[in-house]
């Protein structure tokens, strides 16, 4: 079972309240602005920002 799109279209950064991109691999949701990688357990997303994972500026673009 993958996230709900609707739940995917309504969500926005916790940090900075911009776009998320799901990964290619649905693992997560990248915030490009902040360059935080918040990540996708048993289909939910775990959006506390202190539990997000920084991305390097090549792996955002590569996972997008």
């Amino acid at each position: 079972m993958a996230v709900n799109q609707k739940l995917l279209d309504i969500l926005v950064c916790p940090k900075c309240k911009g776009d998320l991109v799901l990964t290619e691999n649905s693992d997560g949701l990248i915030c490009y602005a902040c360059r935080l990688k918040y990540e996708i357990k048993d289909d939910i997303p775990i959006m506390l920002i202190d539990e997000a994972l920084p991305v390097e500026f090549g792996e955002a673009e590569r996972n997008a």
